[in-house]
């Protein structure tokens, strides 16, 4: 194969595409004829097309046969460079990437193989060699688009150039295995989880069900986080704030692993989307709740006093229209981009009072 200009004039060559380009020759004939692979053939098709009169398959050496000092120096330093972000534990950097690296000696002008990066990689102690991957035997547990979301944060250096580490929420359909949502957030936070879940049901639909793990913010354990609650609660027993929205719309949740799927995600995605063979259901807001703010938001209960008050975090809130030492639904909707809190205080399925407060009031974590 690397020897086809030993073995075809141009001239040959260029008859075999131009019958493959009117239609009287196939690619696995021509293929077959030139004793190619695939991907040889598509980019020879592409230099073929790209100019006719100049396509030619000589062999032309493109870079000298011992490469200068300047020219190691720059490689060294390189590899070196990517060895100590490989080597880097708050980096979710696993291994070397040599193409990349080539193509980064290219902009400055130092045109060098891929093998001889590798090469030079081993010598230097740069090289990680790639791991065995497993061949797994799980199979899709699902048989529909949007019947299981995996839901999951991960907390790392992103980049070498950051200052602090960020965490990027997911969610991919376990059918399909496609990324539904995937977003940086500051801290992995409740609020954080919330958006992101909105993001998803908003452009998707309501999902039949979500795994999650078992994070503070999706789970109450029993032991773990006794310490803030009754002992008399077991695991489950209370609600998160997470866990009251996705009770609202209707989505369960569960707490397993699921496996992958091997067919390209999106295209997986929309085949079963255009077949009907989806399990999301068209978001709408459940009574009595008029904006989405009512159902991705932050919920506390609070009774009111006798003189219709709350007291909610160090503030005192009046609530009209709401008899004396009744109990409201507090909706508590953070917006970090404009530093606000907005409220909405629900009772007897009405809002019956909204108000906005600076953030940087509010010192709890969300």
């Amino acid at each position: 194969m690397d020897q086809l200009h030993k073995r075809f004039t141009d001239e040959q060559i260029k008859v075999l595409f131009q019958g493959y380009c009117q239609g009287l020759l196939t690619r696995i004939a021509v293929q077959d004829m030139l004793g190619i692979s695939k991907s040889w053939f598509f980019t020879l098709l592409t230099a073929y097309r790209q100019d006719v009169a100049a396509f030619s398959v000589a062999y032309h050496r493109t870079t000298p046969a011992r490469l200068s000092a300047v020219v190691e120096a720059e490689i060294e330093q390189a590899l070196r460079r990517d060895k100590e972000l490989v080597e880097d534990e708050r980096l979710p950097i696993s291994g070397y990437n040599y193409s990349a690296l080539r193509d980064r000696l290219a902009k400055k002008g130092i045109e060098v193989s891929l093998t001889t990066i590798i090469d030079r990689a081993k010598r230097l102690d740069c090289y990680m060699p790639h791991a065995k991957k497993s061949v797994h035997d799980r199979e899709v547990l699902t048989a529909a688009i949007g019947a299981l979301i995996q839901h999951d944060g991960s907390t790392h250096l992103w980049s070498p150039l950051a200052q602090e580490k960020w965490v990027l929420i997911t969610s991919i359909d376990d059918f399909s295995r496609m990324l539904l949502c995937a977003d940086f957030f500051p801290q992995e936070s409740t609020w954080a989880h919330i958006q992101a879940t909105q993001t998803l049901i908003q452009t998707y639909g309501l999902p039949l069900r979500y795994y999650v793990d078992s994070l503070r913010v999706f789970r109450f354990v029993q032991g773990r986080d006794s310490f803030w609650r009754k002992q008399v609660l077991e695991t489950d027993d209370v609600d998160t704030q997470w866990c009251k929205m996705m009770r609202i719309l209707g989505v369960d949740v569960i707490y397993a692993l699921s496996p992958q799927a091997k067919e390209i995600p999106s295209i997986r995605f929309e085949q079963a989307r255009a077949a009907g063979n989806s399990l999301f259901r068209p978001f709408s807001l459940p009574k009595p709740y008029t904006s989405p703010k009512d159902v991705f938001c932050l919920r506390e209960t609070r009774r009111v006093n006798g003189y219709r008050r709350i007291s909610l975090f160090n503030h005192t809130i009046e609530v009209p229209n709401v008899p004396l030492y009744e109990e409201v639904e507090i909706h508590l909707i953070p917006d970090m981009l404009k530093q606000i809190m907005d409220i909405r205080i629900w009772w007897n399925r009405k809002m019956v009072h909204s108000i906005t407060y600076p953030l940087n009031e509010f010192t709890v974590h969300f």
